[in-house]
């Protein structure tokens, strides 16, 4: 992965405040809370907020991130939560997780550069065991729009690095649809995700 990718992310996260906030992400909040606990791998997780939600309800939390600034943080968050999680941090490949090794993936606003996007996507799913879930919730390539009219929103400003329906019915075609719609939809998180957004989400049971 690029250098300056990573400099961009440790740079965002270096801050004493949360980039993107302390709670959890709505969406995925609301699905968590209907399932049962298990293991749960957060994918580019960043700063943590979504990883710590999910300790705190009971689930055994594993998450990923290419910056050692976003580990730092969530580690920290955890602690002022009174749980932990554990926390790797590279590309996934060089990652040490196993087959199988989880009942829930949760891709939250992981937008990964956009010539890698799908093989790690695909990468994922071999480590996601049978009848397991995927949470996702990200950028539609509709919302170019939106950032144009308020940047505050947030977003890649590359269109490749955004997702449609059909994307994602072929990065994860072993899957059985249980929701996938593309949806307006209000941000309220931190600095850098504030406004009216367009994104995909998608709540897939694999096969």
């Amino acid at each position: 992965m690029k250098q300056e990718w990573l400099e961009r992310w440790d740079e965002r996260y270096s801050s004493e405040d949360f980039a993107y906030g302390e709670q959890p992400n709505n969406y995925l909040k609301e699905k968590l809370e209907n399932l049962k606990t298990g293991k749960i791998l957060f994918a580019a997780e960043g700063e943590g907020r979504n990883a710590v939600f999910a300790a705190k309800l009971g689930w055994q939390v594993s998450a990923f991130d290419i910056s050692e600034e976003g580990r730092n943080k969530a580690i920290l968050l955890a602690e002022k939560n009174n749980t932990s999680i554990e926390y790797q941090v590279g590309e996934l490949q060089n990652l040490n997780f196993k087959t199988e090794q989880f009942d829930v993936i949760a891709l939250i606003y992981a937008h990964f550069p956009a010539p890698i996007k799908s093989s790690i996507h695909k990468m994922l799913d071999k480590y996601l065991g049978k009848d397991g879930m995927i949470i996702f919730e990200a950028f539609s390539k509709n919302h170019l729009d939106y950032i144009a009219k308020n940047e505050k929103v947030g977003g890649p400003k590359d269109i490749e690095s955004l997702f449609s329906i059909d994307e994602i019915k072929s990065d994860f075609p072993n899957y059985e649809i249980i929701e996938l719609e593309e949806k307006e939809i209000e941000l309220s998180e931190g600095k850098f995700h504030n406004g009216t957004a367009s994104v995909i989400r998608f709540v897939g049971r694999k096969k």
